[in-house]
C-alpha cells in the first residue's frame, strides 16, 4: 500500500470533497442565470450577447481539459487541483470589475479553462478508489455534486436581490479559495505513469491512446451526446422559463430545481442498480427512458402544451440523462488505468465543446416557442440509440 493510499479519508470525507472540485462548473454556469439580464443592461450588451457567454465558458472549459488531461497525467492530481482552484479564483474576482462584455467574454473563457484544471483530476482519483465499481463512485459524485446546480440559480437570485450581479462572481471566487483549503488538508494523490515523451509528442500519444482504442468509441459518442441534451436544456430554459412562459425568477428557481432532483434522482437510483447489473446494462436501462420522455417532450412541444406538461416531461429526461453519462463515462474510465486524465480530457472536451455549439445553433435558428430545443434533444437520443446499437452489432461480430 502506497503513502498516499494510507494516508487518504475516509470515502466519506472524500467524495464530498471530489463532488465540491467538480462543483465549480455547474456553479460557475447556473449562479448568473438570474443575473443576465443585469449584466447586458449594466455591460451595454444585448441579451443575446450575454447569452454567448455561457458557451464562451463551455468552449474554454473543453479547451481546458484538453489542454489539462495529459497534464494530469505526468504532474499529478493534488499539485494541478491546487493550480486550477487557485486560477479560477483570480479569475472570478477579475469578472466582478468587468465593465464591458468583450472583457466578459474573454474572462469567463479563462475561468473555464482554469477550472478545467480542477476538475480534471476528479474521475482519475474515482476510478482508482472504486476500480470496476466506478459508475457507482461517479454517481455517488454526481449526486453530491447536483447540490450546485439544484441551490445556484436560487442562490444567485438572492444575492440579486440584496446585491449587484458582481457579488456573484465574488461569491464564486470565495468558493474556490474554500475548496482550495480543503484539497490541500485532504485531497489525495494517485499513482502516476509518467511518458518519457514531452511536448507535442506527450499529447499526441496520450490521446492517440484513447482515440485508438475501438472499445471506448461508441461510449465516448454516447457520453458527449447525452450532455449535448442536456446542454439544450440548460441553454434554453431561461428562454423558456422566463420569456416564452413569463414566470416570476422564484418559480424559475423552483421549477430549475425540480429537474436538477430528477437528475439527481437518476445517480442515486444508478448507485443502488448497476453493481447488481453492470454499467452496459444500467446505461441501456437509461436509454430507454430517455426514448420515451424525449418522445413525449418532443410531441408535449410541438402541441404547444403549457408548461406544465413541459416541466414534468424534461424530468424523467433528465433522469436518464444522469444515468446515461455516468455509466459512459465509467466505461471509458475503467478502459484506461495509466490514462485516466487523458480520458477525462477527451470526455469532458467532446461533451463541453459539443454543449458550446448549443447557443449558436439555438441563435440561428431564433426560437419562439419550445420545439427547437425539444426536437434537439430529441435528436441527440436518437443519436445514443444508433451509438450504441452499432457498438453491440460491432461486439457481436468481434
Amino acid at each position: 500500500m502506497s503513502t498516499a493510499d494510507r494516508k487518504a479519508p475516509s470515502r466519506r470525507l472524500l467524495l464530498p470533497l471530489l463532488a465540491s472540485i467538480v462543483a465549480i462548473t455547474p456553479l460557475a454556469v447556473d449562479m448568473y442565470l438570474p443575473a443576465m439580464v443585469q449584466i447586458a443592461s449594466d455591460l451595454n450588451a444585448t441579451m443575446p450577447q450575454v447569452q454567448i457567454s455561457l458557451s464562451v465558458y463551455l468552449a474554454g472549459y473543453a479547451l481546458g481539459m484538453l489542454f489539462f488531461g495529459p497534464i494530469a497525467d505526468q504532474m499529478g492530481r493534488r499539485r494541478l487541483a491546487r493550480i486550477g482552484l487557485a486560477l479560477f479564483a483570480l479569475c472570478s474576482f477579475a469578472l466582478a470589475f468587468c465593465d464591458d462584455i468583450y472583457l466578459f467574454w474573454t474572462l469567463r473563457a479563462l475561468q473555464a479553462f482554469t477550472g478545467a484544471a480542477a476538475t480534471v483530476v476528479v474521475p482519475g482519483i474515482i476510478r482508482h478508489i472504486y476500480q470496476q465499481n466506478t459508475a457507482k463512485g461517479m454517481s455517488y459524485v454526481s449526486m453530491i455534486m447536483m447540490v450546485a446546480p439544484l441551490a445556484a440559480p436560487s442562490i444567485g437570485s438572492v444575492i440579486m436581490g440584496l446585491a449587484q450581479w458582481q457579488v456573484i462572481f465574488l461569491v464564486l471566487g470565495g468558493y474556490a479559495l474554500m475548496t482550495l483549503a480543503w484539497v490541500q488538508i485532504h485531497l489525495i494523490d494517485i499513482p502516476i505513469y509518467r511518458s518519457e515523451k514531452r511536448g507535442l509528442k506527450l499529447f499526441f500519444e496520450s490521446y492517440g491512446v484513447i482515440l485508438g482504442e475501438t472499445k471506448a468509441r461508441a461510449d465516448i459518442l454516447s457520453s458527449m451526446l447525452a450532455s449535448f441534451a442536456f446542454f439544450c436544456f440548460l441553454t434554453s430554459v431561461p428562454f423558456i422559463y422566463l420569456d416564452y412562459f413569463s414566470v416570476s425568477e422564484r418559480l424559475f428557481g423552483v421549477l430549475f430545481a425540480l429537474n436538477v432532483i430528477a437528475l439527481m434522482l437518476g445517480n442515486f437510483i444508478n448507485t443502488r442498480i448497476v453493481p447488481k447489473v453492470g454499467s452496459r446494462k444500467m446505461l441501456y436501462y437509461g436509454l430507454a427512458l430517455a426514448i420515451i420522455s424525449s418522445s413525449i417532450l418532443l410531441s408535449v412541444s410541438v402541441m404547444q402544451l403549457s408548461l406544465y406538461y413541459v416541466v414534468w416531461s424534461i424530468a424523467p429526461l433528465m433522469m436518464s440523462l444522469g444515468i446515461i453519462a455516468s455509466n459512459a463515462d465509467a466505461l471509458i474510465l475503467m478502459e484506461f488505468e495509466r490514462n485516466s486524465g487523458t480520458a477525462t480530457a477527451v470526455i469532458g472536451t467532446l461533451r463541453f465543446g459539443s454543449g458550446a455549439l448549443v447557443g449558436p445553433i439555438l441563435a440561428l435558428v431564433h426560437p419562439t416557442n419550445a420545439m427547437p430545443f425539444s426536437a434537439m434533444m430529441f435528436s441527440a437520443v436518437m443519436l445514443i440509440v444508433i451509438t450504441q446499437l452499432w457498438h453491440r452489432k460491432k461486439n457481436a461480430h468481434s
